[in-house]
């Protein structure tokens, strides 16, 4: 942290104190309710209105939006964001909620809606307000995501819609969606179009949201069906049959979006009331007893402990280069690089936890013998789907390849 002031401006150094100050003399009570590892993960509108009502307060003290122009809601700053994520971070506040949102619904709308559209939209998602969804896989189109057949049929100024969404996360609490739907069958990439819909009040009445329950119990998830819900053609992002771009906005800062710091990331704290990195597990294997000593004894498990260690400092220092302007010579390097280091680093951290619990690794939340109060477990399967949203790993891999790295493209 103190080398990341070092490079701080007089801008960020001052609003760094004030970030610092308002942190220190507002920390939020303890929550109420036990709150899930990720927002993703929300179930009751006991933990959403906790953690909406901090998203709010940091809002309403410009710790969120703050690189946003202040006609649509934000700051007005220059890389302040990360200054407020990273105060945010070493003071462990609670995590924001709206991280669809913040993460990908913000910078897209910013960059591709028109002005009325941002003004009214931008305000409320940054405080929190409103809830944020991504409809963008179907059944039949999850990482070829060009496939998706959810249609939209335009009548006069409005649009039509039918199809169904799947795997939606928060669905059963936004708001708004940022929906890719096919505007003409007749082609492919160029048959696709941007929307952004409202839900909430269409529930019943053209929407039906289902939650999808997870093998951890949870029901984060969801599936959408859309039946003959129509909006207006304002609610359409960018011009007709230019989805496929659009939606590369909104990918490459979901595949991004660990460290949320521009407009074109939005802001959010990554921390939740739970600790899942690398110095947790050489918590755990301290605290865990093993054959007359502890799991930090063992000199297998102290090696793996301190890979994970190795790739975590990695991923920071991938994180310092992704403010360097001179070194993005490939705009989508550092944003697919990210995404894929982190699932995996995050997967193999929570296996890795499991392997240091032993037996224990199987008692689940509620059980008051659960090492860590049984985050350990939670967090394992919870990141098959975080190797899998945004574009599977193999997926991540041949993009990097072939748009990156210029390889041949696989058969």
């Amino acid at each position: 942290m103190a080398d990341e002031q070092s490079k701080d401006t007089p801008e960020q150094a001052a609003f760094r104190q004030k970030a610092k100050a308002w942190i220190a003399d507002n920390q939020p009570a303890e929550p109420p309710v036990r709150l899930p590892l990720t927002p993703l993960e929300i179930m009751t509108e006991e933990q959403l209105a906790y953690l909406q009502a901090w998203q709010k307060a940091a809002y309403d003290a410009g710790l969120v939006g703050c690189d946003y122009p202040v006609e649509v809601g934000g700051g007005g700053m220059t890389d302040c964001q990360r200054v407020a994520n990273e105060e945010m971070m070493r003071a462990r506040t609670p995590y924001m909620p709206n991280v669809i949102g913040l993460g990908m619904a913000a910078p897209t709308v910013f960059y591709h809606g028109q002005e009325e559209l941002k003004q009214r939209l931008l305000p409320r998602l940054f405080s929190g307000e409103d809830i944020w969804c991504q409809g963008f896989s179907e059944p039949g189109a999850g990482s070829d995501l060009a496939s998706v057949q959810t249609f939209a049929e335009r009548k006069g100024d409005k649009w039509v819609i039918n199809g169904h969404k799947v795997w939606t996360s928060l669905a059963h609490f936004a708001e708004w969606m940022i929906i890719l739907l096919r505007t003409d069958r007749s082609v492919k990439h160029d048959g696709l179009s941007y929307f952004v819909v409202p839900i909430r009040s269409a529930l019943g009445k053209g929407v039906t949201v289902r939650p999808l329950i997870k093998i951890t119990g949870e029901t984060g998830f969801n599936e959408v069906i859309f039946e003959d819900l129509e909006v207006d053609d304002t609610f359409r992002l960018d011009e007709l049959g230019k989805g496929w771009q659009v939606a590369m906005t909104t990918l490459l800062h979901e595949r991004g979006a660990g460290e949320l710091v521009t407009p074109r990331s939005g802001g959010m704290s990554n921390k939740s009331s739970h600790n899942t990195s690398a110095a947790a597990l050489i918590k755990l294997a301290r605290a865990t007893a093993r054959n007359g000593a502890t799991a930090a004894d063992d000199p297998l498990l102290r090696d793996r402990i301190m890979q994970q260690v190795i790739r975590e400092a990695g991923m920071a220092g991938n994180q310092r280069r992704s403010r360097v302007t001179a070194l993005q010579d490939n705009p989508m390097r550092l944003p697919l690089q990210n995404k894929l280091l982190m699932s995996e680093i995050a997967q193999d951290t929570a296996g890795l936890a499991m392997d240091i619990e032993g037996a224990a690794s199987s008692l689940y939340l509620a059980d008051p013998n659960a090492p860590d109060g049984g985050q350990w477990p939670m967090a394992y399967m919870n990141s098959f789907g975080f190797t899998i949203a945004a574009g599977t790993s193999e997926v991540q891999r041949n993009i990097l390849g072939e748009r990156v790295l210029g390889m041949a493209k696989s058969k």
